[in-house]
């Protein structure tokens, strides 16, 4: 499926400084009937948005207005629980195209990287700089290159450097899935299968 190519985002950011947040928290289970991965936004983060009568909760940190962007600045092991892709989908379509974190659960990692969401990883000390400096300032503006990997604050300096699978990277920077990669390498497939036969 094609996607918007990954090249430099820079955006402001979400704070939620919360660790363990797992994948019911992202996107509770009754709302997982859907299929089609569009509409889950709506529903992300659901049961700390809302409460019980559906009214906003206006102290949770989507729902504050100077807290904007298409980074979402979260705690340690950050998607944990259940394989849920659907959590993936929800922070997808409610505008994120990054997730940063000291640490990720394998599988939201994966799913992640399958659905054009980045998952960048930085030490502990860099997320608590990182966070300390939006909480403070929610108008600063954070720069994530994926081609350098490495993610900066122009004003401040601030400047971390974070890994990615190559692969899942190409995918990113191309705008590709895993089928459209493999197809756009069709020709050199069959001539190694060619190759091979003889």
């Amino acid at each position: 499926m094609k996607r918007e190519k990954f090249t430099i985002l820079e955006s402001t950011c979400v704070p939620l400084p919360q660790s363990n947040i797992d994948t019911d928290q992202i996107i509770p289970a009754r709302f997982l009937s859907a299929t089609s991965r569009e509409g889950f936004g709506e529903n992300l983060f659901r049961d700390w948005r809302f409460d019980k009568e559906g009214n906003r909760i206006e102290g949770f940190v989507l729902n504050r207005p100077e807290y904007k962007g298409s980074i979402l600045v979260t705690g340690s092991n950050f998607g944990c629980g259940s394989s849920r892709e659907h959590a993936v989908w929800a922070i997808h379509d409610h505008g994120f195209r990054a997730v940063v974190s000291d640490s990720f659960a394998d599988i939201f990692r994966n799913n992640a990287l399958n659905n054009g969401l980045l998952p960048v990883q930085v030490t502990s000390a860099e997320l608590g700089d990182l966070t300390e400096q939006i909480i403070r300032s929610p108008e600063t503006r954070v720069k994530i290159d994926l081609d350098q990997q490495i993610i900066t604050i122009e004003e401040t300096g601030f400047t971390a450097s974070f890994g990615i699978n190559a692969f899942k990277k190409q995918c990113l920077l191309q705008g590709l899935d895993n089928i459209d990669y493999l197809l756009g390498m069709k020709e050199e497939i069959m001539a190694f299968e060619k190759n091979r036969s003889l």
